[in-house]
């Protein structure tokens, strides 16, 4: 039995020895891992990457810090400076640092600011927040300047904010196609189907350069790109039933519409249902755009395009005049 006990015991030891050198192998693993993606995002940090069109974030860049809003979490500084388009992976940064956990953006907010402490510390407070919204050509961009730069570095982390930015729009859309100003829980006028400040249109355009796959979107894998596929399919149908119809002639679109009935609507004071020939210029143009137009296509080009000549006005030119200076909440 003694014998018995000493081979066990043996072999235990061994065992035991295995065990801990496994261990320390993976430990040892991890910390090269680790690193690894340390090294790699320094080196993304510190390396040039191609400049990535920031256009997208010009509106919002306007709002936050040219007009008064004192409910915004971080208000701008005086002279507070701005990274530069060829600063990728600082501006990403940003992006991700206002990602909310629901994977949407809030709006009116500066991607290109340099941010204090402070600031950045009042932003991390806000992640929990459901104040996501499309206005001002929002959140799109975030999303469509993500996939670019993971387009560049293939960095698993830029891509995995896309992607939850990108689910976050597939998931706002109505089931009759159309997307409303806000989400989730949009309320008044922001439930609306919104052609206004580039909601409709700019999501539908992404999602379509998402569903062909373009270059900057060749990494997104097959299941959200047919989601997307099957997203712009409805949101062009939402457009198609959204165009106003009158004396039986069918002609542009508002800036805002009825989410139940297609019908024009009204949105603040200053926007009242009409046919607004800006928004309908930019839904012919993304119309135009689309491969295999049916004929219910090209026949909504071709009415806008009718109504749009019939409404230019001639002999007209607007005239700019130096007035005292004024401040209102958010103009």
């Amino acid at each position: 039995m003694l014998v018995f006990q000493r081979i066990d015991t043996y072999w235990l030891g061994c065992c035991l020895t295995s065990c801990l050198w496994l261990a320390s192998a993976k430990l040892a693993d991890a910390q090269d891992a680790l690193g690894n993606a340390t090294q790699q995002k320094t080196s993304i940090q510190n390396e040039s990457l191609p400049p990535i069109d920031v256009s997208g974030f010009t509106s919002s860049i306007h709002h936050w810090r040219n007009l008064r809003d004192t409910n915004r979490f971080i208000q701008p500084k005086p002279e507070q400076t701005s990274y530069q388009p060829e600063q990728v992976a600082q501006i990403v940064a940003n992006i991700l640092l206002y990602q909310r956990d629901d994977g949407g953006w809030p709006k009116d907010y500066d991607m290109l600011a340099i941010l204090t402490e402070d600031q950045r510390a009042a932003v991390e407070a806000t992640r929990a927040a459901h104040d996501s919204s499309y206005d001002n050509n929002n959140l799109h961009s975030q999303v469509k300047y993500l996939a670019q730069a993971v387009a560049q570095t293939g960095n698993p982390q830029w891509r995995a904010a896309c992607e939850r930015g990108f689910d976050f729009m597939l998931r706002s859309q109505y089931s009759n196609g159309g997307f409303p100003q806000r989400f989730p829980n949009p309320k008044s006028y922001h439930a609306h189907i919104t052609f206004n400040d580039g909601v409709m249109i700019g999501i539908l355009q992404v999602l379509s350069d998402a569903s062909t796959q373009q270059p900057y979107f060749a990494w997104l894998d097959e299941r959200r790109a047919r989601k997307a596929t099957a997203a712009v399919a409805r949101g062009i149908d939402c457009i198609l039933k959204c165009q106003i119809e009158v004396d039986g002639h069918k002609t542009g679109w508002c800036q805002q519409h009825d989410e139940l009935s297609y019908a024009a609507a009204p949105a603040r004071t200053f926007e009242l249902a009409s046919i607004c020939p800006q928004e309908t210029t930019a839904i012919v143009q993304f119309l135009q755009q689309q491969p295999n137009r049916s004929p219910e296509m090209d026949q909504a080009i071709t009415d806008a395009r009718d109504w749009l000549k019939n409404a230019q006005l001639d002999g007209v030119r607007v005239e700019r005049i130096a007035s005292d200076r004024a401040e209102f909440e958010r103009h």
